[in-house]
Protein backbone atom coordinates (compact mmCIF):
# COMPACT_ATOMS: atom_id res chain seq x y z
CA UNK A 1 0.00 0.00 0.00
CA UNK A 2 3.18 2.50 1.18
CA UNK A 3 4.64 1.51 -2.13
CA UNK A 4 1.53 2.22 -4.38
CA UNK A 5 0.86 5.36 -2.29
CA UNK A 6 4.42 6.62 -3.11
CA UNK A 7 4.06 6.15 -6.83
CA UNK A 8 0.30 7.90 -6.98
CA UNK A 9 1.76 11.14 -5.02
CA UNK A 10 5.38 12.17 -4.68
CA UNK A 11 4.97 15.27 -4.01
CA UNK A 12 3.09 14.40 -0.66
CA UNK A 13 5.73 11.65 0.28
CA UNK A 14 8.42 13.87 -0.09
CA UNK A 15 6.95 16.97 1.79
CA UNK A 16 6.34 14.33 4.81
CA UNK A 17 9.96 13.39 4.95
CA UNK A 18 10.84 16.87 4.48
CA UNK A 19 9.24 17.69 7.76
CA UNK A 20 10.24 14.78 10.13
CA UNK A 21 13.41 15.64 9.05
CA UNK A 22 13.15 19.17 10.12
CA UNK A 23 11.15 17.88 13.43
CA UNK A 24 14.41 15.65 14.17
CA UNK A 25 16.82 19.05 13.65
CA UNK A 26 15.10 21.16 15.88
CA UNK A 27 14.76 18.80 18.44
CA UNK A 28 18.61 18.38 18.05
CA UNK A 29 19.66 21.61 18.31
CA UNK A 30 17.47 21.84 21.63
CA UNK A 31 18.97 19.63 23.18
CA UNK A 32 22.45 20.47 22.55
CA UNK A 33 22.71 23.47 25.09
CA UNK A 34 20.81 21.71 27.57
CA UNK A 35 23.65 18.57 27.28
CA UNK A 36 26.09 21.59 27.21
CA UNK A 37 25.08 22.92 30.61
CA UNK A 38 24.69 19.59 32.42
CA UNK A 39 28.44 18.76 31.89
CA UNK A 40 29.48 22.29 32.88
CA UNK A 41 27.61 22.01 36.35
CA UNK A 42 29.37 18.80 37.09
CA UNK A 43 31.28 19.47 41.06
CA UNK A 44 34.70 19.65 40.84
CA UNK A 45 36.43 16.95 42.44
CA UNK A 46 37.01 17.05 46.12
CA UNK A 47 40.32 17.54 48.00
CA UNK A 48 41.60 13.87 48.72
CA UNK A 49 41.07 13.02 52.65
CA UNK A 50 44.31 12.27 54.89
CA UNK A 51 45.35 11.71 58.32
CA UNK A 52 47.56 14.45 59.60
CA UNK A 53 49.13 14.82 63.48
CA UNK A 54 51.49 17.44 64.78
CA UNK A 55 54.95 17.80 65.39
CA UNK A 56 55.91 17.39 68.99
CA UNK A 57 58.81 18.58 70.74
CA UNK A 58 60.04 17.31 74.03
CA UNK A 59 63.15 15.41 75.50
CA UNK A 60 63.52 11.91 74.81
CA UNK A 61 66.08 9.40 75.87
CA UNK A 62 68.56 8.21 73.03
CA UNK A 63 68.41 4.37 73.11
CA UNK A 64 71.08 1.69 71.81
CA UNK A 65 70.61 -2.13 70.81
CA UNK A 66 72.84 -4.67 71.08
CA UNK A 67 71.93 -8.52 69.77
CA UNK A 68 73.39 -10.39 73.13
CA UNK A 69 73.66 -13.88 73.55
CA UNK A 70 72.87 -15.20 77.62
CA UNK A 71 75.15 -17.25 79.24
CA UNK A 72 75.25 -18.51 82.95
CA UNK A 73 77.59 -16.76 86.02
CA UNK A 74 78.92 -20.22 86.14
CA UNK A 75 78.95 -23.31 83.98
CA UNK A 76 80.43 -26.12 85.95
CA UNK A 77 81.67 -28.78 83.65
CA UNK A 78 81.14 -31.95 85.50
CA UNK A 79 83.23 -34.87 85.27
CA UNK A 80 84.55 -38.03 86.90
CA UNK A 81 87.51 -37.91 88.75
CA UNK A 82 88.12 -41.67 89.24
CA UNK A 83 87.22 -44.48 86.73
CA UNK A 84 84.59 -46.91 87.32
CA UNK A 85 81.36 -48.08 86.07
CA UNK A 86 78.33 -45.39 86.69
CA UNK A 87 75.74 -46.66 88.63
CA UNK A 88 73.53 -44.39 89.64
CA UNK A 89 72.28 -41.18 88.53
CA UNK A 90 70.24 -38.93 91.17
CA UNK A 91 68.75 -35.85 89.26
CA UNK A 92 65.89 -34.91 86.81
CA UNK A 93 67.97 -33.95 83.55
CA UNK A 94 66.98 -30.03 83.91
CA UNK A 95 66.72 -29.95 87.78
CA UNK A 96 67.79 -27.34 89.86
CA UNK A 97 70.49 -28.84 92.12
CA UNK A 98 72.23 -27.29 95.07
CA UNK A 99 75.25 -26.96 95.97
CA UNK A 100 77.27 -30.24 96.97
CA UNK A 101 74.04 -32.32 96.23
CA UNK A 102 75.33 -35.75 94.74
CA UNK A 103 74.64 -36.07 90.92
CA UNK A 104 76.05 -39.59 89.72
CA UNK A 105 77.43 -42.04 91.64
CA UNK A 106 80.27 -45.06 90.44
CA UNK A 107 80.59 -48.18 91.35
CA UNK A 108 82.56 -47.56 94.63
CA UNK A 109 83.54 -51.43 95.23
CA UNK A 110 87.21 -51.58 93.96
CA UNK A 111 87.84 -48.23 96.31
CA UNK A 112 86.81 -49.10 99.03
CA UNK A 113 89.07 -52.32 98.70
CA UNK A 114 91.59 -50.01 98.22
CA UNK A 115 91.06 -47.87 100.97
CA UNK A 116 91.18 -51.30 102.96
CA UNK A 117 94.56 -52.02 102.12
CA UNK A 118 95.77 -48.96 102.39
CA UNK A 119 94.42 -48.69 106.09
CA UNK A 120 96.30 -52.05 106.31
CA UNK A 121 99.44 -50.77 105.54
CA UNK A 122 99.10 -47.81 107.64
CA UNK A 123 98.66 -50.46 110.53
CA UNK A 124 101.53 -51.72 109.52
CA UNK A 125 104.20 -49.14 109.07
CA UNK A 126 102.47 -47.65 112.83
CA UNK A 127 103.69 -50.86 114.12
CA UNK A 128 107.80 -50.91 113.08
CA UNK A 129 107.39 -47.05 114.05
CA UNK A 130 106.85 -48.14 117.46
CA UNK A 131 109.21 -51.17 117.28
CA UNK A 132 112.08 -48.53 116.21
CA UNK A 133 110.83 -45.90 118.53
CA UNK A 134 110.89 -48.04 121.44
CA UNK A 135 114.71 -49.60 120.08
CA UNK A 136 115.94 -45.90 120.68
CA UNK A 137 114.50 -45.21 123.63
CA UNK A 138 116.30 -48.41 125.11
CA UNK A 139 119.75 -47.56 123.42
CA UNK A 140 120.01 -43.73 124.36
CA UNK A 141 120.62 -44.48 127.69
CA UNK A 142 123.40 -46.69 127.35
CA UNK A 143 124.99 -45.05 124.93
CA UNK A 144 124.82 -41.50 127.27
CA UNK A 145 126.76 -44.66 129.76
CA UNK A 146 129.19 -45.99 126.87
CA UNK A 147 127.32 -49.43 127.25
CA UNK A 148 127.03 -49.27 123.49
CA UNK A 149 128.56 -47.49 120.73
CA UNK A 150 127.58 -44.46 119.01
CA UNK A 151 126.58 -45.94 115.78
CA UNK A 152 124.27 -48.53 117.36
CA UNK A 153 122.26 -44.93 118.65
CA UNK A 154 122.84 -43.61 115.58
CA UNK A 155 120.83 -46.51 113.73
CA UNK A 156 118.42 -46.77 116.29
CA UNK A 157 117.64 -42.99 115.55
CA UNK A 158 118.09 -43.91 111.81
CA UNK A 159 115.18 -46.75 112.13
CA UNK A 160 112.84 -44.80 114.19
CA UNK A 161 113.03 -41.62 111.48
CA UNK A 162 112.87 -44.22 108.85
CA UNK A 163 109.75 -45.95 110.34
CA UNK A 164 107.90 -42.54 111.15
CA UNK A 165 108.26 -41.48 107.50
CA UNK A 166 106.87 -44.73 106.16
CA UNK A 167 104.03 -43.88 108.55
CA UNK A 168 103.33 -40.70 107.26
CA UNK A 169 103.72 -42.28 103.37
CA UNK A 170 101.14 -45.05 104.85
CA UNK A 171 98.69 -42.24 106.05
CA UNK A 172 99.04 -40.31 102.80
CA UNK A 173 97.99 -43.44 101.18
CA UNK A 174 95.16 -44.04 103.09
CA UNK A 175 93.92 -40.55 102.62
CA UNK A 176 94.40 -40.98 98.84
CA UNK A 177 92.15 -44.35 98.41
CA UNK A 178 89.67 -42.23 100.46
CA UNK A 179 89.50 -39.26 98.72
CA UNK A 180 88.93 -41.62 95.82
CA UNK A 181 86.71 -43.48 97.20
CA UNK A 182 84.68 -40.30 97.90
CA UNK A 183 85.27 -39.17 94.39
CA UNK A 184 82.86 -42.36 93.17
CA UNK A 185 80.07 -39.79 94.47
CA UNK A 186 79.86 -37.30 91.73
CA UNK A 187 78.61 -33.84 93.45
CA UNK A 188 77.52 -30.66 92.36
CA UNK A 189 80.11 -27.73 92.99
CA UNK A 190 77.55 -24.66 92.43
CA UNK A 191 73.93 -23.96 93.09
CA UNK A 192 71.95 -24.28 89.49
CA UNK A 193 70.46 -25.62 87.08
CA UNK A 194 71.75 -28.84 85.60
CA UNK A 195 71.75 -30.25 81.76
CA UNK A 196 71.10 -33.06 80.37
CA UNK A 197 72.88 -36.54 81.45
CA UNK A 198 75.63 -37.18 78.50
CA UNK A 199 76.60 -40.96 80.16
CA UNK A 200 73.79 -43.61 80.62
CA UNK A 201 74.22 -45.86 83.46
CA UNK A 202 76.45 -48.48 83.14
CA UNK A 203 79.11 -46.41 81.28
CA UNK A 204 82.29 -46.78 82.18
CA UNK A 205 83.71 -43.24 82.64
CA UNK A 206 86.85 -41.26 84.04
CA UNK A 207 89.06 -38.70 83.78
CA UNK A 208 90.17 -39.81 80.11
CA UNK A 209 86.67 -39.65 78.85
CA UNK A 210 86.29 -37.39 76.03
CA UNK A 211 82.57 -36.03 77.13
CA UNK A 212 81.84 -34.53 80.13
CA UNK A 213 79.26 -36.29 82.50
CA UNK A 214 76.88 -32.93 82.50
CA UNK A 215 76.94 -29.25 83.13
CA UNK A 216 75.62 -26.96 86.18
CA UNK A 217 74.89 -23.81 85.55
CA UNK A 218 73.81 -20.76 87.73
CA UNK A 219 71.36 -18.46 86.01
CA UNK A 220 70.74 -16.21 89.01
CA UNK A 221 71.61 -13.66 87.90
CA UNK A 222 72.74 -14.25 84.63
CA UNK A 223 75.14 -12.92 82.14
CA UNK A 224 74.20 -11.56 78.56
CA UNK A 225 77.19 -11.05 76.18
CA UNK A 226 77.10 -8.96 73.26
CA UNK A 227 79.63 -6.79 71.32
CA UNK A 228 80.05 -2.71 70.60
CA UNK A 229 82.15 -0.98 68.39
CA UNK A 230 85.49 0.53 69.83
CA UNK A 231 84.41 3.58 69.07
CA UNK A 232 81.31 2.84 71.41
CA UNK A 233 83.71 1.62 73.41
CA UNK A 234 85.98 5.32 72.99
CA UNK A 235 82.98 7.02 74.17
CA UNK A 236 81.89 5.84 76.74
CA UNK A 237 85.36 5.18 78.45
CA UNK A 238 85.67 8.78 78.23
CA UNK A 239 83.12 10.05 80.32
CA UNK A 240 83.35 10.85 83.72
CA UNK A 241 82.55 8.07 86.57
CA UNK A 242 79.96 10.13 87.73
CA UNK A 243 78.22 10.87 84.27
CA UNK A 244 78.22 6.93 83.45
CA UNK A 245 76.59 6.10 86.70
CA UNK A 246 75.05 2.80 86.47
CA UNK A 247 72.86 2.42 83.52
CA UNK A 248 69.88 0.20 83.51
CA UNK A 249 69.76 -1.90 80.65
CA UNK A 250 66.45 -3.42 78.89
CA UNK A 251 66.61 -7.17 77.71
CA UNK A 252 63.90 -7.45 74.54
CA UNK A 253 63.55 -11.48 73.92
CA UNK A 254 63.27 -13.24 71.19
CA UNK A 255 59.43 -12.76 70.89
CA UNK A 256 59.40 -8.95 71.14
CA UNK A 257 58.55 -8.71 74.52
CA UNK A 258 60.35 -6.99 77.00
CA UNK A 259 61.70 -8.77 80.28
CA UNK A 260 60.31 -6.85 83.25
CA UNK A 261 63.80 -6.90 85.39
CA UNK A 262 66.54 -4.20 84.07
CA UNK A 263 70.08 -5.25 84.23
CA UNK A 264 73.12 -3.09 84.48
CA UNK A 265 76.77 -3.40 82.78
CA UNK A 266 79.55 -5.95 84.95
CA UNK A 267 82.23 -5.53 83.11
CA UNK A 268 84.52 -5.01 79.28
CA UNK A 269 87.07 -8.17 78.23
CA UNK A 270 90.75 -7.06 78.45
CA UNK A 271 90.86 -6.28 74.58
CA UNK A 272 89.74 -5.37 71.43
CA UNK A 273 88.81 -8.02 68.88
CA UNK A 274 91.21 -7.17 66.05
CA UNK A 275 89.66 -9.19 63.45
CA UNK A 276 85.99 -6.81 63.77
CA UNK A 277 86.57 -4.23 65.78
CA UNK A 278 84.73 -4.96 68.73
CA UNK A 279 84.98 -5.43 72.41
CA UNK A 280 83.08 -8.01 74.16
CA UNK A 281 81.21 -6.71 77.07
CA UNK A 282 78.62 -8.09 79.81
CA UNK A 283 75.47 -6.99 81.64
CA UNK A 284 73.95 -8.98 84.62
CA UNK A 285 70.02 -9.36 84.67
CA UNK A 286 68.27 -11.24 87.84
CA UNK A 287 66.90 -14.32 86.92
CA UNK A 288 64.69 -15.36 89.88
CA UNK A 289 62.28 -17.60 88.52
CA UNK A 290 65.26 -19.39 86.10
CA UNK A 291 63.00 -17.99 83.27
CA UNK A 292 66.17 -16.97 81.39
CA UNK A 293 68.43 -19.72 80.17
CA UNK A 294 71.73 -19.68 78.40
CA UNK A 295 72.21 -19.44 74.88
CA UNK A 296 69.32 -17.67 74.45
CA UNK A 297 69.60 -14.72 72.43
CA UNK A 298 67.85 -10.97 73.15
CA UNK A 299 68.52 -7.63 72.66
CA UNK A 300 70.00 -5.41 75.35
CA UNK A 301 68.82 -1.80 75.06
CA UNK A 302 70.13 1.14 77.17
CA UNK A 303 70.12 4.80 76.96
CA UNK A 304 72.67 6.34 76.27
CA UNK A 305 72.09 10.03 76.58
CA UNK A 306 68.83 12.58 76.46
CA UNK A 307 68.08 14.32 73.31
CA UNK A 308 66.65 17.33 74.72
CA UNK A 309 63.71 19.29 72.63
CA UNK A 310 63.53 17.16 70.24
CA UNK A 311 61.20 17.17 67.12
CA UNK A 312 58.80 14.26 66.81
CA UNK A 313 57.00 12.24 63.98
CA UNK A 314 55.40 8.94 63.18
CA UNK A 315 57.32 6.40 61.21
CA UNK A 316 54.63 6.53 58.51
CA UNK A 317 54.93 10.32 58.19
CA UNK A 318 58.30 10.26 56.37
CA UNK A 319 59.19 8.84 52.83
CA UNK A 320 62.49 7.73 51.53
CA UNK A 321 62.76 8.82 47.48
CA UNK A 322 66.29 8.32 45.99
CA UNK A 323 67.65 8.12 49.40
CA UNK A 324 66.22 11.26 50.55
CA UNK A 325 63.71 11.63 53.48
CA UNK A 326 60.71 13.48 52.49
CA UNK A 327 57.54 14.29 54.72
CA UNK A 328 54.50 16.25 53.45
CA UNK A 329 53.56 19.33 55.68
CA UNK A 330 50.13 20.64 55.66
CA UNK A 331 49.71 24.33 55.81
CA UNK A 332 47.17 26.69 57.22
CA UNK A 333 45.19 27.09 54.31
CA UNK A 334 45.05 23.14 54.11
CA UNK A 335 47.53 22.70 51.04
CA UNK A 336 50.84 20.36 50.34
CA UNK A 337 53.81 21.26 50.96
CA UNK A 338 56.80 18.46 50.32
CA UNK A 339 59.89 18.68 52.62
CA UNK A 340 63.06 17.59 52.91
CA UNK A 341 63.97 16.65 56.23
CA UNK A 342 67.00 15.34 58.11
CA UNK A 343 66.63 12.13 60.53
CA UNK A 344 67.94 11.03 63.50
CA UNK A 345 67.41 8.17 65.93
CA UNK A 346 64.31 6.13 65.42
CA UNK A 347 62.21 5.43 69.24
CA UNK A 348 59.78 3.15 68.99
CA UNK A 349 57.33 4.21 66.65
CA UNK A 350 58.37 8.01 66.11
CA UNK A 351 60.94 9.35 64.11
CA UNK A 352 63.65 12.19 65.66
CA UNK A 353 63.90 15.35 63.41
CA UNK A 354 66.93 17.20 63.03
CA UNK A 355 65.89 20.07 60.14
CA UNK A 356 62.95 20.09 58.03
CA UNK A 357 60.00 21.01 60.87
CA UNK A 358 58.81 22.74 62.90
CA UNK A 359 57.11 22.64 66.41
CA UNK A 360 53.24 22.39 65.98
CA UNK A 361 53.35 21.81 62.20
CA UNK A 362 50.61 19.23 60.82
CA UNK A 363 52.26 16.42 59.18
CA UNK A 364 50.80 13.76 56.72
CA UNK A 365 50.60 10.19 58.01
CA UNK A 366 48.25 8.36 56.44
CA UNK A 367 46.91 9.53 52.30
CA UNK A 368 50.79 10.58 51.31
CA UNK A 369 49.81 8.78 48.19
CA UNK A 370 47.23 10.88 47.38
CA UNK A 371 48.67 13.97 47.28
CA UNK A 372 50.71 16.71 45.25
CA UNK A 373 52.62 19.75 46.00
CA UNK A 374 50.14 22.48 46.31
CA UNK A 375 47.15 20.50 46.20
CA UNK A 376 44.19 20.99 48.69
CA UNK A 377 43.41 18.40 51.26
CA UNK A 378 40.96 17.28 54.06
CA UNK A 379 42.97 16.75 57.18
CA UNK A 380 41.95 14.83 60.01
CA UNK A 381 43.56 13.56 63.18
CA UNK A 382 45.53 10.88 63.06
CA UNK A 383 44.69 7.93 65.53
CA UNK A 384 47.16 5.21 65.95
CA UNK A 385 46.00 1.46 64.93
CA UNK A 386 46.27 0.17 68.67
CA UNK A 387 44.26 3.09 69.94
CA UNK A 388 41.68 2.94 67.18
CA UNK A 389 38.47 0.84 68.56
CA UNK A 390 38.50 -2.63 67.98
CA UNK A 391 35.12 -2.50 66.06
CA UNK A 392 37.01 -0.41 63.30
CA UNK A 393 39.80 -1.95 62.72
CA UNK A 394 38.69 -5.63 63.36
CA UNK A 395 34.40 -5.49 62.58
CA UNK A 396 35.37 -4.01 59.27
CA UNK A 397 37.93 -6.83 57.48
CA UNK A 398 35.69 -9.03 58.53
CA UNK A 399 32.39 -7.98 57.22
CA UNK A 400 34.17 -7.14 53.95
CA UNK A 401 35.53 -11.04 54.04
CA UNK A 402 31.91 -12.31 55.26
CA UNK A 403 30.82 -10.34 52.23
CA UNK A 404 32.99 -11.48 49.95
CA UNK A 405 32.66 -15.27 51.38
CA UNK A 406 28.70 -15.00 50.91
CA UNK A 407 27.89 -13.08 47.76
CA UNK A 408 28.04 -16.15 46.21
CA UNK A 409 25.12 -17.56 47.70
CA UNK A 410 22.75 -14.86 48.02
CA UNK A 411 22.34 -14.91 43.90
CA UNK A 412 22.09 -18.68 44.30
CA UNK A 413 19.33 -19.30 46.66
CA UNK A 414 16.66 -17.57 43.64
CA UNK A 415 18.28 -19.45 41.25
CA UNK A 416 17.59 -22.99 42.64
CA UNK A 417 13.56 -21.96 43.18
CA UNK A 418 13.53 -20.97 40.07
CA UNK A 419 14.69 -24.43 38.34
CA UNK A 420 11.99 -25.96 41.09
Amino acid sequence: MWSISAQRHPARHLWSLLRIISYFAIVILFLAPVAGCSKGSKEAPKPPVVEVTTVIQKDVPVYREWIGTLDGMVNATIRAQVQGYLVKQNYRDGDVVKKGQVLFEIDPRTFQTALGQARGQLEAQQARWNTARANMVRIKPLADANAVSKKDLDDAIGAEQAARAAVHSAQASVDRAQLELGFTKIVSPVEGIAGLAKAQIGNLVGPGAMEELTTVSTVNPIKVYFQISEQEYIQTAQRSAASRGIRDGELILADGSIYPQKGYFAFADRQVDITTGTIKVAAIFPNPDNFLRPGQYGRVRIAVHVRKNALLVPQRAVSEVQGKYMAAVVGSDNRVEIRPVKTAERIDNLWVILEGLKPGERVIVEGIQKVRPGIPVMPTAFVEASSKPEAKTEAVPERKAEEKFQSPSKPADPAKTEKR
